[in-house]
């Protein structure tokens, strides 16, 4: 009998570490830079990085079963930028996300943000507790972006695929604002603030955008080695849209992200080919984002 039992734990214990493993839509890096604060004073600071992973990889975020090889791969660089006598900081956040290439080992970005305004208490021995209903100045930034990290991923696999997340991190920013979040999250300020990111992303007037993602990344990038011709085709009618899109909007916060994250990519995704596709892709490019022409210039 107690063999049986000792089996039987070990049978239930391995189930739930599959089904988490399998579960589990984030694998996680956190950065921390402390070297503008008087670090010495906040010894016990690495205690963050660690808690922040724990955090987003040790909960559910979707009813989604991830497998290992197409977890979301995200890079947190936090810069501590002040901090006070109560342990009160002030921090510069740059948050990226990776996606696998299907029919390859290579990744993509799905997105490079910078967030300037994130202001947090952490005081020693200070915990961090997941609730959508309650504002909390670490919790509440953490869980915005993971649900913008979920809806980049699923926009990119789909046809707007991403609005449930998109619309879950615009509750957390209801919760923020009606709570007293503050700054980063107010509608005045800054143009590149969380309230400004999330309310583009869904507003309808910016699904071409969304529409455009989707195209690029699954019928281009991921089926770029199958058939190279049709899936350059699809990038080329996913920058239409893009420029379609463009033309329609004076905010150009989501295309900033966009071409801040993948100019490389859209150029080496024309390199090798010919002449006449290569001159359309640099005129869309140029058209779209004159701040990298002399990356698309590689293309003429």
């Amino acid at each position: 009998m107690r063999i049986f039992a000792y089996l039987l734990i070990l049978l239930i214990s391995s189930l739930i570490w599959v089904e988490k493993s399998i579960a589990q839509e984030f694998d996680v890096r956190v950065e921390l830079n402390t070297s503008q604060i008087s670090s010495s004073d906040y010894d016990y600071l690495n205690e963050l990085r660690s808690m922040l992973v724990e955090y987003i990889e040790d909960r559910r975020w979707t009813d989604h079963n991830f497998e290992e090889d197409e977890r979301i791969e995200v890079v947190m660089n936090i810069t501590l930028v002040d901090a006070d006598q109560n342990a009160n900081f002030t921090a510069n956040l740059i948050v990226q996300a990776f996606r696998p290439i299907y029919n390859t080992n290579n990744k993509t970005s799905l997105f490079r943000i910078n967030d300037s305004n994130w202001q947090f208490s952490f005081p020693r021995g200070r915990s961090i507790t997941h609730d959508l209903f309650q504002f909390d100045d670490i919790a509440s930034v953490i869980d915005f972006y993971m649900y913008i990290t979920l809806g980049f991923d699923f926009d990119s696999f789909s046809e707007l695929g991403g609005s449930p997340f998109f619309q879950q991190a615009q509750n957390i920013l209801n919760v923020a604002q009606s709570g007293g979040g503050g700054t980063g999250w107010s509608s005045s300020g800054q143009r590149r603030s969380r309230h400004n990111l999330v309310t583009q992303l869904v507003d309808q007037r910016n699904n071409g955008f969304r529409q455009a993602f989707y195209k690029y990344h699954r019928l281009g990038l991921d089926r770029f080695t199958l058939n190279t011709q049709l899936a350059r085709q699809s990038i080329l009618e996913s920058l239409e849209l893009f420029r379609e899109t463009q033309r329609q909007t004076t905010d150009q916060h989501l295309f900033s992200i966009l071409f801040s994250t993948k100019y490389r990519e859209f150029t080496a995704a024309f390199l090798d080919a010919d002449l006449n596709e290569r001159l359309e892709a640099y005129n869309l490019l140029v058209d779209l984002d004159n701040s990298h022409v002399s990356e698309y210039d590689k293309l003429q």
